[in-house]
């Protein structure tokens, strides 16, 4: 076996077995979810689970996207209420960032105001971050194993 192609082997083996050890990996993400009733309720948690505490929250009412409606900040838990006007149907936006982190939501409001929504990854989205994950780490793996030793 050339040197070359065992370093190959080698670096592949490192690979699979990375793949058989489970390890947590926490970004800066931001999961923002909402429970429209009456007063819709918007909780705002970073991916590790951490409540945005004191997040600066923008609401927008639907039609007009430019002007805030409404400005606030979360409580301790990561959870901002408001009172949509009942005169305004229709999608209403609300933006929470802190620190450069941050995101938005769309929340329904009209007739049917009982839902609960949340910003999950679209099934498209999970197969590219798998795609873009195994396109790096194979790329890692040619360029380690065409080095010249």
């Amino acid at each position: 076996m050339t040197k070359k192609k065992g370093s190959f082997l080698a670096v592949l083996a490192v690979f699979l077995l990375s793949l058989a050890v489970p390890a947590a990996a926490y970004g800066h993400g931001v999961k923002i979810t909402y429970q429209s009733k009456t007063v819709v309720e918007v909780t705002a948690l970073y991916e590790t689970g951490e409540p945005m505490a004191g997040a600066q929250v923008t609401v927008y009412a639907p039609g007009d996207p430019s002007t805030p409606w409404l400005t606030g900040a979360c409580d301790q838990n990561g959870r901002f209420t408001f009172t949509p006007e009942p005169s305004k149907p229709g999608t209403w936006d609300v933006q929470v960032r802190q620190a450069g982190h941050g995101g938005i939501v769309h929340i329904p409001v009209g007739e049917s105001v009982a839902e609960t929504g949340g910003g999950t990854y679209t099934p498209l989205q999970t197969v590219l971050m798998v795609a873009c994950v195994l396109w790096g780490l194979v790329g890692t793996a040619l360029f380690f194993a065409g080095r010249k030793g």
